[in-house]
């Protein structure tokens, strides 16, 4: 069992809210983490026919069985359970009733919005965490693991636990996600070009997203890229992050940048089997800015905080790779996959300064190597070390 830092704030608001709704990837833990933080409920999975069957016929005599401290594993199969869900919380005010947890974050947050506001802490449960993935139970140690190695294999917990093939492991989730997941969201006439798109964006992590030039290449409309990507989207298979802008000119970038949730999805996609592929690859780049963006998405989520997370660029090519809002102060950090230090990584971050002046603090470069180093003006951190932001 791998240590999961949300633990502690599920637990703290188990005792705040009558229902939990754990969203997150398939494959990224909900179920163990529920059964493991509440082990004398009732565990019911939707993803069961006969049980959706009961579920979505006679819902009254279903939730009479599950009336109380109760797992209902991908709630979303059954969403009209929801509204009956809400009458029984209403009347028995009992702390964490209910534990719900879905993959499909539109659907199931939509019907939350409906049925269960004000009584449900909303959670969201990506993979493992770099420093998840190397300290287990049996181990309270940090092993050394090679970046090119970490970038291939990704962060699914599953995967790693039953030590099974990366290539294999990929292959399977994205067959079943397509096949199941996506066919379920949308009407999916042509999964060849829906492949085909999410291939392309894999080409794209860590770029802007361009959603004319998609559309040319795959062959489809704009709409149908802009309705496939809130298809990525809310299934936690990729994450927009939004530029940085105030009013302070016209000249600066608005659209999105593109990653994936799990490093190891995207380097399947483009084809990088070994850790030699993964050295010598173009967007080798892009995954390890990819890898840092999501770490700090994770660790937000995992204290409960709402991930205010942009990146900077102008139309004259001044970029800050991540700013982080925390109140009314920014802190920029630049991400570089590079194992040696260069003066020009704070290029971008000393024009961001020039900018926004006393509202900047806490500098900082996240690159690929192993020494740490501080100063007045900024703090240059190992990838390795992120944990101690």
């Amino acid at each position: 069992m791998y240590q999961r830092i949300i633990i502690d704030e599920i637990k703290t608001l188990s005792k705040e809210f009558r229902i939990i709704s754990v969203l997150g990837p398939r494959q990224a833990g909900k179920t163990t983490l529920c059964r493991l933080i509440f082990p004398d409920y009732h565990y019911v999975s939707l993803e069961d026919p006969d049980t959706r069957l009961y579920a979505d016929e006679d819902p009254r005599g279903f939730l009479s069985e599950y009336s109380k401290y109760v797992i209902f594993d991908e709630i979303q199969r059954s969403p009209k359970l929801l509204s009956y869900i809400q009458t029984i919380v209403d009347q028995d005010n009992v702390m964490a009733q209910f534990i719900l947890t879905g993959s499909h974050q539109l659907e199931l947050s939509a019907a939350i919005s409906q049925s269960l506001a004000g009584r449900t802490a909303l959670v969201t449960l990506l993979p493992l965490s770099m420093s998840e993935l190397n300290t287990t139970d049996t181990t309270d140690t940090t092993e050394t693991v090679d970046l090119n190695q970490q970038l291939l294999e990704g962060f699914m917990p599953g995967k790693h636990a039953n030590k099974i093939n990366t290539a294999r492991f990929y292959r399977s989730y994205f067959q079943t996600y397509v096949e199941r997941d996506v066919r379920q969201i949308i009407n999916l006439k042509d999964s060849t070009k829906f492949e085909k798109f999410v291939r392309l964006c894999a080409g794209r992590v860590g770029q802007l997203f361009n959603q004319a030039s998609l559309a040319n290449e795959v062959g489809v409309s704009g709409k149908t890229i802009s309705d496939w990507l809130s298809v990525l989207e809310a299934s936690f298979v990729v994450y927009r992050l939004q530029p940085y802008h105030e009013n302070i000119g016209k000249r600066l970038i608005k659209s999105p940048k593109l990653y994936f949730i799990d490093t190891g999805l995207a380097a399947w996609l483009l084809g990088i089997e070994t850790s030699t592929q993964m050295q010598r690859d173009p967007l080798r780049g892009n995954l390890f800015e990819n890898l840092v963006v999501v770490e700090q998405l994770k660790s937000m989520l995992n204290q409960g905080k709402d991930p205010r997370l942009f990146f900077y660029r102008d139309s004259h090519g001044n970029e800050v790779d991540l700013v982080i809002q925390k109140a009314n102060t920014l802190q920029p950090i630049e991400i570089k996959s590079s194992q040696t230090w260069h003066s020009s990584f704070l290029k971008g971050i000393n024009h961001f300064k020039g900018v926004f002046g006393d509202r900047v603090v806490s500098e900082l470069v996240i690159y690929g190597g192993d020494k740490g180093r501080r100063n007045e003006s900024y703090q240059l951190l190992p990838y390795k070390n992120m944990n101690q932001m």
